[in-house]
């Protein structure tokens, strides 16, 4: 007799309950409920390319799906199974107004019926308080608004004309006011004014969509909604959104949406408001162009034009200090002093005259720019002020070398408390604090300060902790400023290139943008998390991994809660939390690059506890997928033209 492994058994298992369900499912009469009533369906006309392999995973697919809405109680949710090829993304979406046990059931007559597309790749099933789609490819991004579906019931009212007046009115506002709300959607009413009648309307997206897409899709369900009138009920949907209104209620009265204050339009208060408000920011700019003036008329040897934006900026410029200064802080640089080093330079400990404690860099001027662009940079670095980067004091420069001088922090680097001589002393709260204090940090470097500023090389060792244990970024020696004009730069590749925190289009291309930084963040916080280095994770369940595959392979898998360091006690933190933490990580480390969130939204992301975000998914391509070979030993990135040669080759 042959044997069979067990994969092969499971799989020919769920091959045979696949055509069970699609065989009961055509001849199953639904249930008489709401749930049931079937909107459109859709089987697409091409065929996986191996059917044990896409009922697997479809099955895997919808399984997910379904514990996410039934566990989690949301009413919209995504999974993928990317396994052998045929690949499975998956996406499911009940209406607001539809309670968790409904919405779970009707996902089950979706099912259902999604089954007799035998193995169709793609597929999608539209009920009146639910959908569910799959496709072989991510369709996630899909912005595209295609021709919708419309349905209308043949009955009408007796005030034909006020009614369709009334609904028209009611569908118009709606439109505007979803793509508005947290979680694009709103339900709403209106008493038809001549009679005793009521029309009731929702407008849906779906979370997936952008919220300029959101209001394109509305706009297309408004304008087919209007065709049915003065029809008494109908729904026009697409595969973003879905629109409908009855005189028949389908909602509570404590499910209605206040969508008044989204609405702008022929309100005279809220115009009486942005007037205001115009008013006060002309009087404020007024006051700022005259304090300006004031500073560039005493401090005209302080103006600086910033080359990389062509712009006149008003900076001020960094304090310089003698190099006997510096060697009398630090004891003639005495090795007791040495706080650590790597390859953009050495760091000592000193003490200035008037008792400050200062960290200074001891790096090779190296830029064939010049002085002058040296210390344009260091005019620009210097004048970056947030609790949650480390502050510039000054500079000094003597001969070859250029010290760049710090505020000195006596915790030292991150590293140290996650797998140095200081390990395991972070507790989880201190964990979350660094974590949403560093992306602060990063989002106002990238959006918030007047130039754009790219971090390069963010990683534990240049997070440093002030005595409270709030996060510092570090080291801006050595940082390049994005032109606004430009959407990447392809230069060199910083010191860390082969230490698993640098972004792959980075590593490949040379592309350098913002979301380089929110690549590396999101290795910073799987090893937060974690406590385990990003190079591996050396555990019983996935030896020699790097850590970025086995948080991915986790999550696939539903078990991502298991990343976290299992040092810290369970009832320090909430499990949906502590997940939640870890799918914003995986989200930051998504390719394409386009799909990372900006620094911003991560803030948001962490701060905002009743934000359900969109799940992230798992690109194809890694930074572990490309082959590195580094000729020469990498010189210090402030050279300009005569850094190392850096060659990549596909694995």
């Amino acid at each position: 007799m042959k044997l069979v492994d067990n994969s092969t058994l499971l799989s020919r298992c769920l091959m045979g309950l696949w055509v069970i369900l699609a065989t009961s499912g055509q001849a199953k009469s639904q249930p008489n409920d709401r749930n049931s009533t079937l909107f459109a369906s859709y089987c697409s006309q091409y065929k996986g390319r191996n059917r044990e392999y896409l009922s697997s995973n479809l099955n895997t697919t919808l399984a997910s799906l379904h514990r996410r809405l039934s566990i989690n109680r949301v009413s919209y949710a995504t999974a993928r199974t990317l396994v052998n090829g045929d690949s499975v993304w998956g996406l499911a979406s009940c209406r607001g107004y539809v309670s968790s046990a409904d919405c779970v059931a009707c996902f089950d007559y979706a099912v259902v019926q999604l089954r007799t597309c035998g193995f169709a790749n793609g597929g999608y099933v539209f009920y009146d308080d639910c959908d569910i789609r799959y496709e072989n490819y991510n369709f996630y991004s899909e912005s595209k608004v295609r021709n919708g579906l419309l349905k209308c019931n043949n009955g009408s009212l007796t005030q034909q004309a006020e009614f369709s007046k009334t609904t028209n009115g009611l569908l118009s506002d709606l439109r505007i006011a979803v793509p508005r709300t947290s979680n694009f959607y709103a339900a709403s009413l209106r008493v038809i004014s001549k009679g005793n009648a009521t029309v009731y309307a929702i407008g849906q997206c779906n979370l997936n969509l952008s919220q300029s897409d959101c209001v394109e899709c509305m706009d297309s369900r408004y304008t087919t909604l209007d065709s049915c009138l003065p029809s008494s009920s109908g729904r026009s949907m697409d595969r973003g959104c879905f629109m409908k209104y009855s005189t028949t209620p389908f909602f509570r009265q404590d499910q209605i949406t206040n969508i008044k204050p989204l609405l702008w339009d022929g309100d005279s208060s809220k115009r009486t408001i942005i007037g205001g408000v115009v008013g006060g920011v002309c009087f404020l700019f007024v006051v700022l162009a005259f304090f300006l003036w004031r500073i560039r008329s005493k401090n005209s040897s302080n103006r600086h034009l910033d080359k990389s934006t062509g712009s006149t900026v008003l900076l001020q410029g960094p304090t310089r200090y003698s190099y006997g200064d510096l060697i009398k802080a630090t004891n003639n640089f005495n090795d007791m002093n040495k706080l650590g080093g790597g390859v953009f330079g050495e760091v000592y400990k000193g003490i200035l005259k008037n008792g400050d404690t200062i960290a200074i860099k001891k790096t090779f001027m190296t830029s064939t720019r010049g002085n002058i662009h040296i210390l344009d940079e260091l005019k620009i670095i210097c004048n970056v002020h947030h609790r949650h980067i480390l502050r510039l004091v000054g500079y000094c420069s003597k001969g070859p070398f250029l010290f760049l001088i710090h505020e000195h922090m006596d915790n030292g680097s991150l590293d140290q408390f996650l797998y140095g001589n200081k390990s395991r002393n972070l507790s989880w709260r201190q964990r979350i604090e660094i974590i949403f204090g560093t992306a602060r940090g990063l989002a106002y470097l990238h959006e918030q300060y007047h130039v754009t500023i790219i971090h390069w090389d963010i990683k534990p060792s240049n997070i440093l902790l002030d005595n409270e244990l709030q996060p510092k970024i570090a080291d801006f020696g050595l940082i390049r400023l994005l032109p606004e004009d430009k959407t990447h730069l392809s230069t060199n590749l910083p010191g860390s290139l082969q230490s698993g925190y640098v972004a792959p289009e980075y590593a490949i291309h040379g592309q350098l943008s913002e979301k380089v930084d929110t690549y590396s963040f999101g290795i910073v916080v799987l090893e937060i998390i974690s406590g385990k280095k990003c190079h591996n994770v050396k555990d019983e369940e996935s030896a020699n991994q790097n850590l970025l595959d086995h948080a991915w392979n986790l999550y696939d898998n539903g078990t991502h809660l298991n990343l976290v360091d299992n040092t810290l006690d369970p009832s320090e933190y909430g499990e949906e939390e502590a997940k939640k933490i870890i799918e914003i990580a995986l989200m930051c480390t998504q390719s394409p690059v386009s799909a990372r969130p900006a620094m911003s939204e991560v803030v948001t992301l962490i701060s905002d506890r009743s934000l359900d975000q969109i799940p992230p998914v798992r690109s194809t391509f890694h930074e572990n997928d490309v082959k590195i070979q580094v000729g020469e030993t990498l010189t210090s990135l402030s050279s300009n033209a005569t850094a190392s040669t850096v060659q990549f080759s596909a694995r």
